[in-house]
């Protein structure tokens, strides 16, 4: 038989896990129904949640800190959707994996703008949402040069400015894709994003 101690505390655990989901899947509800982010008080979440604010302040630091770890599914998947980048492998297969990352970011396109709006403005927020857009554009880098090592990719091709621009400018162009189309047309703009990462960059004519 456990210890009284060890059945409090696994107790505790419990209830701080299913306040952090409520709190969590509070900010998600609102989120999904349209309302910004910079629009949801800290207040508008306790009285949803039904939390008081001593017990929100005991798990999270601020809104900020909330939506941070309600983008904890979003990064999985495209960490795990990362391991699959392969420019070498051809256009084709480029707008493959881009039409997945249409296809993830639709999934949590509230949370996406969310963070978006927020990075503008939040320090913390905006550190973590270029955090992985700072590793792609590494990535990036690398098969670029590694390319011009080969000799696929002309010399006169300057990796460091093309890789920014394709990762950088790519993540806005999609997210715009996101606000103006329903989801029609996500297969030609995957496919017309590996051609101009394909033909514009890795297989630039010389």
């Amino acid at each position: 038989m456990r210890p009284v101690t060890r059945r409090q505390a696994d107790h505790h655990a419990a209830r701080s896990a299913a306040t952090v989901a409520q709190v969590m899947s509070t900010l998600q509800r609102l989120l999904d129904a349209g309302e910004a982010f910079s629009e949801i008080s800290v207040q508008r979440i306790l009285e949803e949640a039904g939390v008081s604010r001593a017990t929100f302040y005991a798990h999270f630091q601020s809104k900020s800190d909330v939506l941070v770890r309600l983008t904890n599914d979003l990064r999985q998947s495209l960490l795990a959707l990362a391991q699959q980048w392969d420019p070498p492998a051809g256009p084709d297969k480029l707008a493959e994996f881009f039409e997945n990352v249409i296809k993830i970011h639709r999934a949590h396109q509230s949370v996406i703008t969310a963070v978006r709006e927020a990075a503008a403005y939040d320090p913390t927020v905006d550190d973590f949402y270029t955090a992985d857009l700072e590793g792609f554009d590494e990535t990036a880098l690398r098969s670029l040069l590694s390319d011009q090592a080969a000799g696929l990719t002309p010399d006169d091709l300057d990796a460091v400015s093309a890789s920014r621009i394709i990762v950088w400018g790519g993540a806005q162009a999609i997210a715009h894709h996101i606000r103006v189309d329903e989801g029609s047309g996500d297969t030609v703009f995957a496919r017309e994003l590996a051609q101009i990462w394909w033909h514009g960059a890795y297989r630039r004519p010389s």
